[in-house]
């Protein structure tokens, strides 16, 4: 029975100084701030009349060069 409880001591101890829980934890909420970053430039991207088809438009036009870019 001794060796049963210093079998989970161990085990709990191992699960205690495993870090590969936090890292994915902290990799989760950097993509989640970088994402909420780029929706809300985005949004100060585009205009208020056309929405965003109006600047995917803008962009292409500008990247073909068919027309002067505004």
């Amino acid at each position: 029975m001794k060796n049963f409880f210093q079998a989970i001591g161990q085990s709990t101890r191992g699960l205690m100084l495993e870090e590969e829980g936090a890292q994915v934890v902290e990799y989760a909420l950097i993509i989640a701030v970088v994402s909420i970053a780029l929706v809300v430039a985005l949004k100060g991207l585009t205009d208020n009349n056309g929405g965003f088809t109006s600047f995917i438009t803008r962009v292409a036009t500008c990247l073909t060069g068919t027309a002067a870019c505004k």
